[in-house]
């Protein structure tokens, strides 16, 4: 038997869904209007959904009206299971014997609930295939090809609105999480605000008296190497909450022009004594056709010095440090690269990498680079970071050619 096209039906599916995935950031609610339109178009006994889990690569369900709400609690099917050619979006299986066709559990449940024949057609988007819909029909009927082409049309149309309504949900995660990160790095900052002002001045008490007791140690005090680790450990403590306190300022950067080759060198030539110590051959190779750009000076050289050091303590001794600049005049970009030949970085850790309190290091805070991070964006820069284990580290900053400085403006508007 087969049965008239409902154009207005199709008309009013395709209107429903349309408006649902315009107004709705929910997923179930896309699916559960799938299964109940294709279940009223088709006069079927119910439908089922499944959704692709592209992590398993397998098809779990996900809503289902019906005849079919019975198997909301069943589990995932592969794509052999479902016996259905994936790639060609405009296959419909049909099975006109339901004593033949795969997954079906209880064929005599489906028979005596009046199930006479099933249709699996796919849920495509562009090349990906985003789900399945099974449908339960009440009797044997021969389809028409128009018919076809509708329930394949619809079930694009459901997979547009299962797409979209993903991305937003998946844009709603991700600004939730960032939100979330952001109270927890807001009520970081005062945390380490109260913890500087509770426990630098006893360190500093601390550190006085001890080094007062170190001077007056003679050199065969048995105390004399008890004092020199107190103050070592003191003078370490105070470097994390002075870490923590730049962290937590968030300072903006005073930018004023400056030549980013001569903040390297000063940085370079602050580390000249840990390169020489540890037998580190440093190559500079610094463009001269930078242009000054507006820079906080300080900041940006305190950029460089963490990311040098981690570049010395990557190598601990006799190595090599490349550090190069370069102009991307395409980009309206200033480059620096600095690289070295050290341990590298484990791909599980790199993505961590400018995580406040992340250190792949025993004695490390976990801030020097997130500290930096932040110093770069300030800059409305970029940093990113390539490494392979065993072989070296590149780091990559890039640092925006600027437009005249507020005061510059002002200056030639005065001229």
């Amino acid at each position: 038997m087969t049965h008239t096209i409902d154009y207005k039906g199709f008309y009013l599916a395709f209107r429903d869904i349309s408006r649902l995935v315009h107004s709705s950031t929910s997923v179930q609610e896309v699916i559960d209007l799938a299964v109940q339109k294709t279940t009223e178009l088709l006069n079927a006994r119910g439908a089922l959904l499944r959704i692709h889990n592209r992590e398993t690569d397998h098809f779990e369900v996900a809503a289902a009206c019906g005849f079919a709400e019975q198997y909301l609690g069943k589990g995932p099917v592969s794509r052999e299971q479902l016996k259905l050619d994936l790639n060609h979006r405009d296959d419909v299986c049909i099975f006109k014997d339901i004593w033949q066709a795969p997954r079906v559990d209880s064929p005599q449940r489906a028979w005596d609930a009046g199930v006479r024949m099933i249709l699996d057609y796919p849920l495509h988007h562009d090349d990906a295939i985003l789900g399945v819909i099974r449908v339960y029909l009440a009797e044997a009927q021969e389809f028409s090809q128009a018919q076809l082409d509708f329930t394949i049309s619809i079930g694009e149309q459901c997979a547009c609105a299962l797409n979209k309504a993903r991305l937003i949900e998946n844009q709603q995660s991700q600004y939730n999480h960032l939100v979330l990160q952001t109270e927890k790095l807001s009520a970081l900052g005062r945390m380490a605000a109260g913890i500087a002002h509770e426990i630098n001045n006893p360190l500093g008490g601390i550190l006085l008296y001890s080094s007062n007791m170190f001077k007056k140690a003679g050199d065969g005090d048995p105390c004399k190497k008890g004092l020199e680790i107190i103050m070592r450990e003191t003078t370490r403590c105070k470097g994390i909450i002075q870490e923590l306190l730049e962290f937590s300022r968030h300072k903006a950067p005073d930018k004023i022009r400056l030549s980013l080759n001569d903040i390297i060198c000063k940085a370079l030539s602050i580390l000249d004594n840990e390169f020489m110590l540890r037998h580190i051959k440093v190559t500079k190779t610094l463009a001269d056709d930078l242009e000054d750009i507006l820079l906080d000076g300080n900041q940006m050289e305190q950029v460089f010095i963490n990311l040098l050091l981690n570049a010395a303590q990557a190598i601990e001794k006799r190595g090599h440090i490349r550090i190069e600049t370069r102009l991307d005049a395409d980009h309206g970009l200033e480059i620096v690269e600095i690289a070295d030949d050290g341990c590298g970085i484990a791909p599980e850790d790199a993505g961590k990498l400018f995580e406040p309190f992340y250190s792949t290091k025993s004695t490390g805070t976990g801030l020097g680079l997130a500290v930096s991070y932040g110093i770069v964006r300030n800059h409305e820069g970029q940093i990113r970071v390539a490494s392979q284990l065993n072989e070296g580290t590149c780091m990559t900053i890039e640092l925006p050619l600027d437009r005249p400085a507020p005061s510059e403006l002002r200056n030639q508007g005065n001229a």
